[in-house]
């Protein structure tokens, strides 16, 4: 792995694939500043003299832990199935894929058509067997990490709720009382719209009935 490693031109003429990722809906709208970065890559893709450039971002908002369909990965590694790919740019393993299947199986597929994978501290040829113990151990890492978050949140639920102060959030329309626990919105608009909706729902006995009306 090199930061000034000279790609083959026959590589360079296949397109760079910038896979830009975010793993909720409120890190899309609220981390602007990582996903300028990620498609800040194109220019990273440019300095190292790829001419074509796609964006990806189709996967905006999803989690790559494996459990979610993410059509944008499925389009890259389709991409490189097919040979088109010259190489992959990503800020870390983890905007690529939170499982190690998805990523050795992303791996598998770059050494397999000389693909590169580049991201902000360098460039990786999955062809060599340092550059790809190195990106397996960057993507085991972050699969790790998913590990350890998930478990520090769900110790903290436990540890709130069995004080009874887990707070888990409601649906539109609805409020945590410090007092009375769940109850209305005090808006007296969003009240009369709520039992509205349930007075419709025990006159029409359907879900679908009580949205067409």
């Amino acid at each position: 792995m090199t930061s000034a490693e000279t790609i083959p031109a026959i590589i360079l003429m296949r397109k760079a694939v910038v896979y830009v990722r975010q793993s909720t809906p409120s890190q899309v709208m609220t981390n602007l500043e990582s996903k300028r970065r990620q498609y800040d890559l194109v220019d990273v893709a440019r300095q190292h003299g790829f001419v074509v450039m796609e964006i990806i971002a189709d996967d905006l908002g999803r989690s790559a832990s494996g459990s979610v369909a993410r059509p944008g990965f499925d389009r890259l590694v389709a991409w490189l199935c097919a040979g088109e790919v010259g190489a992959v740019l990503c800020l870390d393993a983890s905007r690529l894929a939170r499982n190690a299947r998805d990523w050795h199986h992303m791996l598998e597929l770059c050494g397999l058509v000389e693909a590169r994978v580049i991201d902000v501290e360098g460039v990786y040829n999955p062809c060599r067997p340092n550059d790809r113990l190195l990106l397996g151990m960057k993507g085991s890492i972050s699969e790790f990490e998913l590990g350890v978050l998930r478990t520090r949140m769900l110790d903290a639920a436990r540890s709130k709720a069995s004080r009874g102060e887990l707070r888990l959030s409601v649906r539109f329309g609805y409020i945590w009382h410090r007092e009375a626990g769940l109850g209305l919105d005090p808006d007296a608009r969003l009240q009369e719209v709520i039992h509205l909706i349930f007075a419709r729902f025990r006159d029409l006995g359907s879900a679908r009935q009580v949205l067409l009306s």
